[in-house]
Order: structure tokens, then C-alpha cells, then sequence
């Protein structure tokens, strides 16, 4: 079932064109990304889904309910995080969503159960300090739980993990993994290497346009290249087998080697190595990554 629908979504801030007429769909039970380079247009297509942002054409819906600028019962469906999330400091975190289950009509029984619940998902249900003594991290997940607090169908994450450390973002992922059981859960980001961990479908958003989208694992299954890093102990045999094989050096004693054929490739290379007795260090197949993907798709 498709939770959102976009249909030739079209957006213009004076003579820069953002948004080109595209059309996506967002399917439930996912962990959905929406990649491109920072200024790619993520963050103004996650507004006007949200109906913040007036399209100059197009259309959307959410959960087969029209997005309007500026009258949007749509959000009754969504949760949001924003890139940098606000909170009353004074407030322990127990506190605040509480508050913000108020806000959203929750009875004061639901308030304390969905408090308590989604604290614990985010790993801050021993925490009892102000949000302002928070680290970045710590809001960044408060901001999750915040988000999550009406029960939403989907959750908006606009670069959750961009100013995390290395700790800090394997932390947000591992929690979005877990809502995608209970939660819709569309993941804007740059670090591709994020999505590629995480994300079942991906979206590139490129110069107004999705230039790729698709299930993850057919994107990396399609530009999968047959390349292999062969390393040699010895300069000497490093140097013999150079002359036998046009591989790309990358230092003097290692080589890039790709064919359009990995097997019929490994065979060549190992052939050489027997016919001419060279010791080698190891064979490695190159992975693609989504980075490499990126690259491709946005210079052709």
C-alpha cells in the first residue's frame, strides 16, 4: 500500500527550479530514503508533504488524503523531525512529552504510557536530567520519541544523523530500524553510506529530478561492477604481472583488475599467477557502494 503519493510535483524559488514535475511513491512498512547532495531540494519536498510549503504544481497525498498548504489534517499522520529540533530546556524529557502528548489530544493515562514507551525505545527512560544538559545525540532521539508520541503512520527525518558522531549515528540508525516495524519511516540524508545501511527503497534527488529510485538492493545489484584488488608481497612479481595483465595501479604493489565477466576475470588472473609462479598477497573483490553509485548516475 502506498502511504504517500507524489504526482509531477513541480517547485520554483525565482529562476531556480527545485522540484522538475516529479512523481514518487512511498509504500508502508519501510525504511524509505531520500538521498542527494546537500541543496538538493530534500528538505523543500518535505514541506510541502507536510503542507508548510505551497507547490507551483502537483499534487500529493498522504494515506489517500490531499496535502493543502496551510490546512493540513494530513499531519495527524505524521511525525516530524526537523534537522535541528527545538525544546524547553527546563523540562526533563518525561516532561516534555507529556506536553507534547497533551498537544496532540492524548488522554493523561496515554500521555504517561506513550511517554514511557517511546523513551525506552530511544534509550532515555533512566534519563532524568533537563534537555538542557542534553548532548546532540540525546536531543536527536528526544526528538524521535517527540515525533512518535500520536502514534503517527509515518516519521519524517530530515538529516538525523548529520552532526552525530560515529557513535551517536549508529545509535539513530539502529532506532530507526526498530520503528520501521511499527512506523512508515522516510530517512533524508547525504551520507549515502547511512542509506545503504539501512534503507529497503531510495529516491536520488538531483538537479530537480529523481534521477534513480528504486529497492536498494537491485540499485546495487544493477551497478555492480566486477572489479578485483590483486596484491602482491613482491615488487618483482608485481612487476611481471603488469606486463601480462592491463590493470590499474593503485600503488606498487596492488591493481585494480575489471572485465564485464567476474569469473572469466578471476580465471585470467589466476592463469597468470600460475603460468608465471607469482606469490600474491590476496585477490579481493571490489564492492560498489551507494557513493559510487551517486557518482555515476549525477556525472552522466
Amino acid at each position: 500500500m502506498s502511504l504517500i503519493t507524489i504526482q509531477s510535483l513541480s517547485k520554483k524559488f525565482g529562476s531556480h527550479t527545485v522540484l522538475d514535475g516529479v512523481s514518487l511513491e512511498i509504500k508502508e512498512g519501510q525504511i524509505f530514503g531520500l538521498i542527494g547532495k546537500n541543496g538538493a531540494g530534500k528538505t523543500t519536498l518535505m514541506k510541502i508533504i507536510l503542507g508548510l510549503l505551497p507547490a507551483d504544481s502537483g499534487q500529493v497525498t498522504v494515506a489517500g488524503e490531499v496535502v493543502r498548504f496551510g490546512d493540513t489534517p494530513t499531519n495527524r499522520h505524521i511525525g516530524y523531525l526537523p534537522d535541528v529540533p527545538a525544546f524547553y530546556l527546563y523540562m526533563t524529557a518525561f516532561e516534555y512529552l507529556c506536553l507534547c502528548g497533551e498537544m496532540a489530544g492524548l488522554s493523561k493515562s496515554e500521555r504517561i504510557v506513550y511517554a514511557e514507551k517511546y523513551l525506552a525505545l530511544v534509550g532515555l527512560e533512566k534519563n532524568k536530567k533537563r534537555i538542557g544538559g542534553f548532548s546532540r545525540g540525546m536531543k536527536q532521539r528526544l526528538g524521535i520519541a517527540q515525533a512518535l508520541i500520536h502514534q503517527p503512520k509515518i516519521l519524517i527525518c530530515d538529516e538525523p544523523t548529520s552532526a552525530l558522531d560515529p557513535i551517536g549515528r549508529k545509535e539513530m540508525l539502529a532506532i530507526l530500524q526498530k520503528i520501521k516495524n511499527h512506523t512508515t519511516v522516510i530517512f533524508s540524508t547525504h551520507i549515502l553510506n547511512d542509506a545503504q545501511q539501512i534503507c529497503d527503497e531510495i529516491a536520488l534527488l538531483h538537479e530537480g529530478d529523481f534521477k534513480l529510485t528504486g529497492q536498494v538492493s537491485e540499485i546495487m545489484h544493477a551497478y555492480e561492477k566486477s572489479v578485483l584488488e590483486v596484491k602482491f608481497h613482491s615488487e618483482q612479481h608485481a612487476i611481471i604481472f603488469k606486463k601480462h595483465f592491463p590493470a590499474t595501479t593503485q600503488n606498487h604493489l596492488t591493481f585494480l583488475c575489471s572485465a564485464d565477466d567476474l569469473d572469466v576475470l578471476q580465471q585470467d588472473i589466476l592463469q597468470i599467477i600460475l603460468d608465471n609462479h607469482l606469490s600474491i598477497q590476496s585477490i579481493t573483490k571490489q564492492q560498489s557502494t551507494l557513493d559510487d553509485v551517486f557518482l555515476e548516475v549525477t556525472s552522466s
